[in-house]
């Protein structure tokens, strides 16, 4: 299989590049369902095998190293933000895919001038035996 050209690479990149401008609206991060006891004894969620108040859903997010955020959603909108957390999937991918493609256009596109001048056999650098700093002896 033939490496694609620099042109086709390129109109591959500005493939994803539509795709990325029509991702719309996205948000990071997760919806979780919740059930809680209300801790009264006479509640029926003091029963044995009843799960609890709820569903409440909570969305979270990471905002850096170990600190999280989130915040309780409305039932209306539940379905809105897990639509908006699969763009932000969507989103994701589409720029990995859009790396992909830069670093194969990048090996791809010839250095201009930049070519290193051959190495004659016998001399593939460092420094020899004579130019080594040595400690007297002590």
């Amino acid at each position: 299989m033939t490496e694609p050209s620099i042109p086709e690479l390129e109109a591959e990149r500005d493939r994803l590049y539509a795709r990325l401008a029509a991702t719309g609206d996205f948000r990071r991060g997760s919806v979780s369902e919740n059930y809680r006891k209300c801790g009264k004894p006479n509640c029926a969620c003091a029963q044995p095998g009843h799960p609890g108040h709820g569903p409440r859903f909570l969305w979270t997010r990471s905002e850096g190293r170990r600190k999280r955020a989130g915040r309780q959603l409305a039932a209306a909108e539940v379905e809105k933000v897990r639509r908006e957390i699969a763009r932000h999937a969507e989103f994701a991918a589409t720029a990995g895919q859009i790396v992909e493609v830069n670093e194969r256009i990048c090996e791809a596109r010839p250095a201009a001038g930049l070519a290193a001048p051959p190495v004659p056999e016998g001399e593939r650098g460092g420094s020899s035996p004579r130019s080594r700093k040595r400690n007297p002896p002590r």
